[in-house]
């Protein structure tokens, strides 16, 4: 079976930093899209970041320019979040896009709490 895995959530005060990690594993044999989604309560998700397989990114107007998003080549991607806001606090989602098998997946999600 597919699964995401991810870690790095927490509780941090404003200003400071957090680094999340998603890990793919299963029966994905090719990914293309891995990204970050964020749900804050009473909110609708919404995409944070996303990255494709050549290494094209794409950021929330929210985070351009705090927010890093990386992969690398064991189906692992990473959003580095400097600068940290209250606003920013929700549940972290990682999304992967598989190409074979054609299908898509969601991670658990990880609480990120940003105090002020």
């Amino acid at each position: 079976q597919v699964q995401l895995v991810e870690s790095g959530g927490g509780l941090v005060q404003a200003g400071g930093s957090l680094r999340l990690s998603c890990a793919a594993s299963g029966r994905i044999f090719s990914i293309n899209i891995m990204g970050w989604y964020r749900q804050a309560p009473g909110n609708e998700r919404e995409l944070v970041a996303s990255i494709s397989r050549g290494g094209i990114s794409n950021y929330a107007d929210s985070v351009k320019g705090r927010f890093t998003i990386s992969r690398d080549n064991a189906n692992t991607v990473y959003l580095q979040m400097n600068s940290l806001k209250p606003e920013d606090t929700a549940v972290y989602y990682c999304h992967v896009d598989s190409v074979w098998p054609r299908n898509d997946y969601w991670g658990q999600g990880t609480q990120v709490t940003v105090s002020s």
